[in-house]
């Protein structure tokens, strides 16, 4: 079975939502590693998908400029 592409959107609200357990300390110790590490997973989504639409803009931007 196909792993389904995470939305970068849908990456950022579960990101922000991790964030703001933690910081209300809704997190209790032992399921704190395991939030931590869902969140650079998800920070790391978040940044190729980020980096692979700035490629692709400077690409769209570069055949303009052959016009």
């Amino acid at each position: 079975m196909a792993k389904k592409e995470i939305k970068y959107s849908d990456a950022l609200e579960e990101l922000s939502e991790i964030v703001d357990k933690i910081d209300n300390e809704e997190v209790d110790v032992d399921e704190l590693s395991q939030n931590v590490k869902k969140a650079l997973t998800l920070i790391k989504l978040c940044k190729t998908k980020l980096q692979k639409t700035e490629e692709e803009v400077q690409q769209v931007l570069k055949e303009l400029d052959e016009i």
